[in-house]
């Protein structure tokens, strides 16, 4: 085993790359770990959010005198009296603030569901009944929340992306083209509700703001409120120490901003907490999409035109694009080649990002259609992809810097036993159940984003690292850790790990897979400066030794290259067509990732991605009623998502993935497993019972109106 020297005389083994459990283990299952809604406050007062029941209009009026002469009840807050806000700045990837939660500040509707009243009480039972007792009258308006493929108001939209990238002649190389296909896919409006609800408790102490908050960045938080209230950044702190979940919507929202106003009105802390229907209407959500895929290849399956159209919803107030058609931008070229995201405003609530937002949804299209296309030219449908394996990016042009696809697809291959696939479909069965194979390729951008970090060494030989990151239920705690005692090269026993404070400094959040890559390279950076210094003799006083770094400028000097997590998925199911039951029963992912820097989370992590893809897959859709504008369902009763019984056999593996140039080596890994999964799914339902299923998620009754395969 390969060991490392110490800065003393003793070797050990590198602590990168072992399995560990997760270092604050203890304190969560023993309830010692505090998150943001179970801080204890003296004097502490509740807020309730009063939502709108109409879906577009105006507030004409609202009844609060009998409201603030309940028991309990301190204030009512709404857009007559509520602080104003500024929202013209920008925000996280330069976007401004969804003005969702610029909350109070005029008298219009634009969604049922919106934010029209906050009820301050001194519990929360008190906040809660006399929220659901405010009288407000509305001037209601037509409203319109359907989501179809060829709504007449649909646009071209830059958001993370350019909204349309082209090159060559779709239509004439579709007509040379050996073999064409031209096909939709739809996907439904999706919810992403972690297990901590949305809470935030708010404090002014000796004129600074301090905010106790469940989020994904404690420093995106600071900027956006300090730019909603006109504040110093240097006047705010966010801390987020635990936080139970946000797969992307733990970001700026309405109850923090509430929880603010109210703190600075009645100037005692003061805290709210999103109810789980509330958390379906103001946490975002992914929206429904529709994609059109056009392929074109040559009798050998070489893709000569691809075409990848995506239309999502958004919010009449904030204008947030779902980029499915980015997937098509990575994975395959063609001589011609397109691309296009777009948008239709709706009377609904503001859409935001969700795990692998864009390649998730994205992915269904584009895998189903390569499948759809492999079976056209008679090809295997791995066969085809490693046909079409690009060298380069598609549209940047740009070198991959590691493109480990192929390998994922043979490795995948053999372990699950592809090459005994009989290509025929509808012709396995067992009992009553038609048995099926399908696989997808998989794909998630690698970024990081500028960071800083301390690291301090004290005089009993241990060490404090402190870092502003955000750790989501990812390990990211635990895997800092390890990579600060390799760098020190001491044991992770005599490293503590200090996180979600923005009074550590700047850091990247925990999103875009981009967390624990940004993170390792500062705290790695500030690790071996203070080695380094510890090297040299240098003695430690009682406060310690603390070295800073700033990774700004590295990240600056790296190379420009095509940087991507890839990887393969297979998946068996078996279908009823008398029922239309649908049964995932074994499932395995491949995936090239880079530096594995804790097996144990890192599995865990590309699992649960894969199961939510099978989630995505059978389960998962949002539906909104045209009446009221309203969600069915909007609760965890309601809105089905996969449970145990549906994930029987699922397994995550990965192989050896280096890039030379990447001094960390670290590959985001928190979102690419569930890339390609719902694909992978969809076409083993094709291979079991001879129908396409090109609408998710895929309902027995979906399966029932396909009809039985002719046999």
């Amino acid at each position: 085993m390969t060991t490392v020297t110490d800065t003393g005389t003793a070797t050990r083994t590198p602590s990168v790359g072992t399995a560990r459990t997760r270092v604050e283990g203890i304190e969560k299952v023993t309830g010692a770990a505090r998150y943001a809604g179970e801080i204890p406050f003296a004097d502490l007062a509740h807020g309730w959010l009063a939502l709108s029941t109409v879906a577009r209009g105006r507030i004409s009026a609202l009844d609060t005198d009998a409201v603030l002469a309940m028991p309990g009840v301190l204030a009512v807050l709404d857009h007559r009296n509520a602080v104003r806000l500024n929202t013209e700045f920008g925000s996280l990837l330069g976007m401004r603030p969804d003005p969702t939660c610029a909350v109070f500040q005029h008298d219009r509707v634009p969604h049922l569901g919106w934010p029209v009243a906050l009820v301050v009480a001194e519990t929360s039972e008190q906040a809660r009944e006399a929220a659901e007792s405010l009288v407000v009258h509305y001037e209601p308006e037509p409203h319109a929340t359907e989501f179809t493929a060829e709504h007449p108001d649909a646009y071209p939209v830059d958001g993370v992306m350019p909204a349309v990238t082209e090159k060559g002649d779709i239509e004439s190389e579709l007509a040379a083209s050996a073999v064409a296909l031209d096909a939709e896919y739809t996907t439904p409006e999706e919810h992403h509700n972690p297990m901590e609800p949305h809470a935030a408790t708010a404090h002014w102490e000796d004129g600074r703001l301090e905010v106790f908050d469940s989020n994904q960045g404690a420093n995106w938080v600071v900027g956006d409120l300090a730019n909603l209230f006109s504040l110093d950044p240097a006047s705010v702190r966010v801390r987020s120490e635990h936080v139970g979940g946000g797969f992307g919507s733990k970001g700026v929202r309405a109850h923090q901003v509430a929880a603010v106003m109210a703190a600075s009105v009645l100037r005692r802390p003061v805290r709210v907490v999103m109810t789980r229907r509330q958390m379906f209407t103001l946490a975002g959500h992914r929206s429904p999409t529709v994609q059109r895929v056009r392929l074109g290849a040559d009798a050998g399956g070489r893709l000569r035109a691809l075409e990848h159209r995506a239309l999502s919803h958004t919010s009449t107030v904030y204008e947030f694009v779902e980029p499915s058609a980015g997937v098509a931008r990575v994975m395959y070229d063609a001589d011609a080649h397109r691309t296009e995201n777009r948008v239709v405003r709706l009377d609904v609530p503001s859409p935001t990002f969700m795990r692998a937002p864009g390649e998730a949804p994205g992915s269904f299209a584009l895998e189903s259609a390569l499948d759809e296309l492999a079976e056209k030219c008679g090809l295997d449908p791995v066969e085809l992809r490693l046909r079409n394996d690009a060298e380069r990016g598609p549209v940047s042009g740009l070198p991959f810097a590691g493109r480990r696809l192929a390998d994922c697809f043979r490795e995948g291959a053999r372990r699950f036993g592809w090459a005994d696939r009989d290509p025929r479909p509808g012709v396995r069965r067992d009992g009553r159940w038609l048995l099926g194979t399908g696989t997808a390729a998989a794909s998630f951008h690698v970024g990081a984003g500028p960071s800083t970090a301390t690291a301090t060494a004290h005089p009993d030989g241990t060490f404090t690292v402190r870092i502003a990151a955000a750790d989501i239920g990812t390990g990211a705690r635990t895997a800092l850790t390890l990579v600060a005692a390799d760098a020190l090269h001491t044991a992770p026993e005599r490293v503590r790990v200090r996180i979600g404070d923005s009074a550590f400094g700047p850091a990247m959040i925990a999103g875009g897979s981009m967390g624990t890559r940004s993170w390792s390279w500062a705290v790695k950076l500030a690790a071996e400066e203070l080695r380094e210094r510890l090297a040299l003799g240098a003695d430690i006083p009682a406060e310690g030794i603390t070295v800073r770094s700033d990774t700004t400028a590295a990240i600056g000097a790296l190379a420009a290259a095509e940087r991507h997590s890839f990887g393969a998925q297979f998946a068996e199911v078996a279908v009823d067509v008398s029922t239309g039951e649908v049964r995932v029963r074994r499932m395995l992912g491949i995936f090239a990732a880079g530096r594995i820097i804790n097996p144990l989370t890192a599995r865990n992590q590309f699992l649960g991605g894969m199961v939510w893809g099978i989630s995505m897959a059978l389960h998962e859709e949002a539906l909104r009623d045209r009446a009221s504008g309203g969600l069915v369902g909007a609760d965890l009763a309601g809105y089905h998502v996969a449970s145990h019984a549906d994930v029987p056999r699922l397994e995550a593996d990965w192989i050896e993935d280096d890039d030379p140039d990447d001094p960390v080596g670290v590959k985001g890994i928190g979102e690419i497993g569930v890339v390609g999964a719902a694909a992978a799914v969809a076409n083993a339902v094709w291979h079991a019972a001879g129908t396409r299923q090109r609408h998710l998620p895929i309902s027995p009754e979906r399966v029932l109106a396909a009809g039985a395969p002719d046999a």
